[in-house]
């Protein structure tokens, strides 16, 4: 399969947090049981999901705010990718380190955002930096409550591990570009599978 990439940069102001929409966001889960002290939130952030997929995954929940003690609550499972994500983080910062860049924080919410993106590109069968569902990379994150003020979009689809994947970014100007980009604090890597296996990746960068 060829390999396809595109590159979208911009720098913008912060914006305002506003709602998200719910999706299905992984169709394996875990079994949680709920303890002393436990709210919903931090369950999300212990597990790296949020709140709208754990909802969906547990429809028995009809206040987030009232979870009981021994409740038993799915979590949505993303190990699997979140390997492949993660790989992509390491081999990022690996490249900032060689030009004494500082590096990018992993952040889980960005990453959630960035997963969305793929899914959604497999989803609709398109590869764009333009979403159907969600609009552009900058409309996205702030749907999804991401504050920035610079912030940046790499997409590829195709490569099968991390190491390619970032070799084909690597070897754009533009896409190295926001990788080794000085206006950038945080990472957030997502990526997807279509029905044949075929990977779509999007890296998604803020500067705060």
């Amino acid at each position: 399969m060829k390999k396809t990439l595109r590159i979208l940069i911009l720098t913008l102001g912060i914006l305002v947090t506003t709602g998200i929409s719910s999706a299905v966001y992984a169709a394996n889960t875990l079994n949680y049981t709920v303890k002393a002290g436990d709210y919903l939130w931090k369950i999300c952030v212990k597990y790296q999901v949020g709140v709208s997929e754990v909802l969906a995954a547990n429809p028995q929940i009809k206040n987030p705010d009232q979870i009981s003690i021994s409740q038993i609550i799915k979590i949505p499972n993303v190990s699997e990718d979140n390997k492949l994500e993660k790989e992509v983080v390491i081999l990022v910062n690996q490249e900032r380190a060689k030009i004494g860049l500082a590096p990018l924080k992993d952040n889980w919410e960005l990453s959630r955002v960035a997963r969305y993106k793929s899914q959604d590109m497999v989803d609709k069968n398109y590869f764009s930096h333009t979403s159907p569902t969600y609009g552009s990379p900058f409309d996205m994150l702030k749907n999804f409550g991401i504050g920035y003020k610079a912030a940046g979009e790499n997409i590829a689809m195709g490569q099968q591990n991390a190491a390619s994947v970032m070799s084909s970014w690597m070897n754009s100007p533009g896409h190295k570009a926001n990788i080794l980009s000085g206006n950038f604090t945080e990472i957030g890597v997502g990526v997807a599978k279509d029905a044949s296996g075929t990977i779509y990746w999007t890296q998604q960068f803020i500067g705060k």
